[in-house]
């Protein structure tokens, strides 16, 4: 087997409160799924409402996820602007643990925030020593075209895909990295679903601008004949944002991840039951978004990754581990094996086969996107702060034992 450091996720969505529901996971049965396949921490986002205080949402966050079984850090969300938000960012960065500020351009009249919230969040952000992490998509040309589809009677998942085409991503993503230059600060673009946006990260990076983007899986393999399905509720558990891209953006993102322009990948895990997705039966703009993942990232990416020549196996622990890692700076207490580090290993089976299903995974929903896709690339043993917590399919996880992971602030310009 090889030994690996354990997987890190640095985009997770535990017990989220969105879209008038809470996601089905919570933050044990997440990190129990997890590190059954292999990810031994998480980082998840603190959202707090519009008008609150950032501080005291991070402290529900952490209360909330008290019972995990693997170790979690936290972005914080920026929902508005004021003097108490821009206390409170210090206070999270300077006792807190927090380095990273999530900002969503997207979800209009809920989380979305406009360019003078970014401007103020991004500065103060630097001047903190942290990163702004990015949801890029242009929200208000988001809910113009929802509106005009849902004017001609277009309401079902099919719907979805086309009120977010690629050209929203692209444009937001150009224009935070434009904010962030013209700021001097880094940025950090989630969920990268566009050749768009992957060439103007690429582009950015040339210049010698700090931009860092992420991949899911889920993008990398899967494309937007989901939405096509006669089945509604097959369909409508594929609804997430970004969504679901032509197949010929998968090129991008690929070369991507392997000529490093595209440093991590993550889930966005946010889990949904078919019943909680039937609150959009009669408007797909009311099916909460998200897709699972979080169990399977690391083989869907060893098998489409690594078995295909795409990735080589040291890329595939630097896009899985490492680059977090040293991004989010918990390098070397994590993202890798050395004396003094985090005991976070996994044992992997790089010719191990396995299929992928909702009735043997251990995550908290009723479906899976990889349903019936056999895969190259297995967790036989993963280890958690030293203990053996996954013993090839038998999970031995400790409600409780994940650590808050404490991150400081980052150098002026983290590198990979």
């Amino acid at each position: 087997l090889l030994v690996m450091p354990g997987g890190i996720d640095p985009h997770t969505h535990m017990e989220m409160p969105f879209m008038g529901t809470v996601a089905s996971e919570d933050f044990f049965t997440g990190t129990a799924a997890a590190l059954a396949g292999g990810t031994t921490a998480i980082m998840d986002f603190v959202i707090p409402e519009a008008g609150t205080s950032l501080l005291d949402a991070w402290k529900a966050w952490r209360a909330k996820a008290e019972k995990a079984a693997a170790d979690y850090s936290f972005h914080v969300a920026i929902t508005h602007w004021d003097d108490r938000v821009h206390r409170d960012m210090a206070t999270l960065v300077n006792e807190c643990g927090v380095n990273s500020f999530k900002h969503f351009m997207a979800y209009k009249n809920a989380l979305m925030v406009d360019d003078n919230v970014l401007l103020h969040s991004i500065r103060r952000a630097g001047e903190l020593g942290a990163l702004c992490t990015i949801h890029a998509e242009n929200g208000d040309a988001v809910a113009y075209l929802q509106a005009k589809l849902l004017e001609e009677g277009h309401t079902g998942p099919d719907a979805h895909p086309i009120s977010r085409p690629a050209v929203v991503e692209g444009e937001a993503a150009q224009r935070v990295i434009a904010l962030a230059g013209l700021l001097d600060a880094p940025v950090y673009i989630v969920h990268v679903s566009t050749q768009e946006a992957a060439h103007a990260i690429a582009a950015a990076r040339m210049r010698g601008q700090r931009v860092y983007g992420e991949v899911l899986p889920q993008h990398l393999v899967l494309d937007e004949s989901v939405y096509t399905s006669p089945d509604w509720l097959a369909a409508a558990r594929h609804v997430m944002s970004p969504p679901f891209r032509p197949r010929h953006h998968q090129q991008a993102l690929w070369a991507g991840l392997a000529s490093g322009q595209l440093q991590t990948t993550a889930t966005d895990h946010c889990c949904f039951r078919a019943g909680q997705k039937e609150k959009g039966r009669t408007s797909f703009t009311h099916i909460p978004n998200g897709t699972p993942g979080i169990e399977d990232r690391m083989s869907v990416l060893w098998h489409h990754g690594v078995m295909t020549g795409r990735l080589t196996p040291q890329e595939f622990v630097a896009v899985t581990s490492t680059n977090t890692a040293r991004i989010f700076n918990i390098f070397p207490r994590k993202g890798c094996i050395a004396e003094g580090a985090d005991a976070d290993l996994v044992l992997w089976d790089g010719t191990g086969t396995r299929t992928i299903s909702a009735r043997t995974h251990h995550q908290s929903v009723d479906y899976n996107v990889y349903e019936g896709m056999t895969v190259t690339g297995v967790a036989r043993r993963t280890i958690s702060a030293g203990r053996l917590v996954w013993d090839d399919g038998d999970l031995r996880v400790t409600r409780g034992a994940g650590r808050y992971i404490a991150r400081q602030r980052l150098p002026r310009h983290p590198r990979t």
